[in-house]
């Protein structure tokens, strides 16, 4: 007995047309790509890892950068800096501007929040598929004071999350 694999029967149909050509299903689908950035240079590693992504599967990029609040002991309580929100989209624009290709659809998002909190907020509002994020690499003492923003994305996202180290060798 001989099997054939056919992968679609309208493609091995002789009548089939052009326009009923059955065309592969994609293992991925990405719409939404989120960048998270605190504007250091070790942040927008991410950057060409997110490019090449959206590039690839036609997504959008949001770039995200979170005001942090700040706890004041002489007025005991927690407040957000009166920095313009303008200057911060001012400058994610500029970052857009040196390192996205004008082809590439781009979202920039300033928040206020804790960074873990405001990633998972926005990475939901915009349903992302993708958060690709840079780690600073801290160890030892620096990571168990300040702890990983990068690990807290991971361990909480809503979707999968690709993470660049700053030191690493790159593959794009």
């Amino acid at each position: 007995m001989k099997t054939e694999l056919v992968e679609n029967p309208k493609s091995a149909s002789s009548n089939a047309g052009p326009e009923e050509a059955v065309q592969p299903v994609p293992a991925m689908r990405l719409r939404h790509i989120l960048v998270p950035l605190d504007l250091s240079d070790a942040s927008q590693k991410a950057l060409p890892y997110a490019v090449s992504f959206a590039e690839q599967f036609h997504a959008t990029l949001a770039l995200l950068y979170v005001v942090q609040p700040r706890d004041d002991a002489e007025i005991g309580y927690t407040m957000y800096p009166l920095e313009d929100m303008t200057l911060f989209k001012t400058q994610l624009a500029a970052i857009r501007a040196a390192n996205i290709p004008k082809e590439v659809p781009v979202k920039i998002e300033v928040r206020h929040g804790i960074f873990s909190e405001a990633i998972f907020d926005v990475a939901e509002e915009i349903e992302a598929d993708l958060i690709i994020t840079a780690t600073h690499g801290y160890t030892g003492l620096k990571h168990l004071l300040l702890g990983s923003n990068a690990e807290k994305v991971v361990r909480r996202a809503p979707c999968p999350v690709l993470v660049v180290r700053e030191g690493e060798r790159d593959f794009v």
